[in-house]
């Protein structure tokens, strides 16, 4: 006879429909000796997402879109005990592995509820598409994209993420916005550095990716942040507005440096729009939707322009700097050496996403919104990449 959990995955899996997902939940509850198997596959179907590209923060991310917290919660079991299995990890993953939620406790609150939460995430977890690796799957050997050191953060980092923080908490903007320029100063001196070491020392690094997700509501304008945050920091940002995330490529310090100021800015700038918006409703009015919408599109528009200048300036003032110090002496210019840099970076991203589309997005309509938008972008020290605004949507 057929075991039991192959009739439960059959009815349950491979069928649409909550019916087969009752009766396959009915059989594993009627019988205790199929749980250990039923947890073992479903780490299995864990390993295969990483075969597929996915990494643990992907994994979790889908499934809250997805499903519930419980889904998450079971999810965050079998990834913790799936990885137990590997000495080592690739990059990344340890910090994925630190953020995920506690796992709840077999079999509650009864046999059948568990068993249906858990088929219903296998479901899931069966049918994830293959996605673009950002780096190997544990347990293989590092090969393809460039992978970052594993070692602590770089004082310079450090630094950013203090600066950043303390953006992020204070009540007067004038503070916010000296803050957050000095912020974007130092990750464009940071990138220069790194540029100019890599080329005295002949370096091999290449360019990477990392993922991060872009989730509703207001993907969109969210997304065009990440892109203008991306694109003045020398990386290339590719939008999966499917799956909820962008790909970030480019130099590993750029990767690290854009993460940090594209969170810390959707942060100040989900908390002008709260402010923006009391104000709104106080004054009368009720529809908040195209303000909210509206506001982002602007606050996202503006900072571009304003990130692109600030990195330009510095980028002049560092050039000036090379041609000074390089005076009878043999050292890499500065500007060939970046362009080489962005070269490599988007040769890397067409190489990765070859069927990218630039998609035209719909105008803000809300004039109120806009303006307040663009007000708290340039409170933040950021502004606008032009007269258009573009979403890049990369698919496989």
């Amino acid at each position: 006879m057929e075991p039991v959990i192959d009739q439960a995955f059959a009815a349950a899996l491979y069928s649409d429909g909550d019916a087969g997902l009752d009766a396959g939940a009915s059989l594993l509850a009627a019988d205790p000796t199929a749980d250990a198997e039923l947890f073992r596959r479903g780490e299995e179907f864990v390993r295969r997402a990483w075969e597929r590209g996915w990494q643990p923060a992907d994994v979790v991310r889908t499934v809250r879109r997805e499903r519930d917290e419980t889904a998450v919660g079971l999810a965050a079991g079998l990834i913790a005990s799936e990885t137990g299995r590997y000495g080592q990890l690739p990059p990344r993953w340890r910090s994925q592995l630190d953020g995920l939620p506690a796992a709840p406790p077999r079999n509650r609150p009864d046999r059948f509820s568990y068993a249906l939460a858990l088929l219903s995430l296998y479901r899931l977890l069966l049918r994830l598409p293959a996605i673009e690796p950002v780096g190997p799957p544990p347990g293989t050997s590092p090969h393809g994209l460039h992978l970052p050191p594993a070692h602590d953060e770089p004082r310079m980092l450090t630094r950013i993420r203090a600066l950043l923080a303390k953006a992020e908490a204070t009540g007067f903007p004038e503070e916010a916005e000296a803050l957050t320029t000095k912020a974007q100063e130092l990750m464009a001196r940071h990138s220069i550095d790194e540029a100019l070491l890599a080329a005295r020392t002949h370096s091999k690094e290449a360019p990477g990716a990392c993922r991060i997700g872009v989730d509703a509501p207001y993907e969109t304008a969210k997304a065009i942040l990440l892109d203008a945050v991306a694109s003045a920091n020398r990386c290339r940002a590719v939008w999966n507005s499917d799956l909820g995330f962008s790909t970030l490529v480019g130099f590993e310090p750029d990767l690290e440096a854009v993460e940090l100021l594209y969170t810390s800015l959707l942060v100040q700038g989900m908390v002008a729009m709260t402010k923006a918006e009391a104000g709104q409703r106080a004054g009368g009015r009720k529809r908040t939707k195209t303000f909210r919408q509206s506001f982002l599109m602007a606050y996202a528009q503006r900072l571009g322009s304003r990130l692109v200048a600030d990195t330009a300036r510095v980028t002049a003032a560092a050039e000036a700097e090379t041609e000074s110090e390089a005076a009878g002496v043999a050292a890499p210019h500065l500007l060939p050496v970046l362009a080489a840099r962005d070269m490599a970076v988007t040769d890397t991203a067409e190489r990765m996403f070859p069927k990218t589309t630039t998609t035209r997005v719909r105008g803000a309509t809300d004039l109120d919104g806009w303006t307040h938008g663009t007000a708290a972008a340039d409170r933040a020290r950021m502004g606008g990449r032009g007269p258009e605004i573009h979403g890049r949507r990369g698919k496989r």
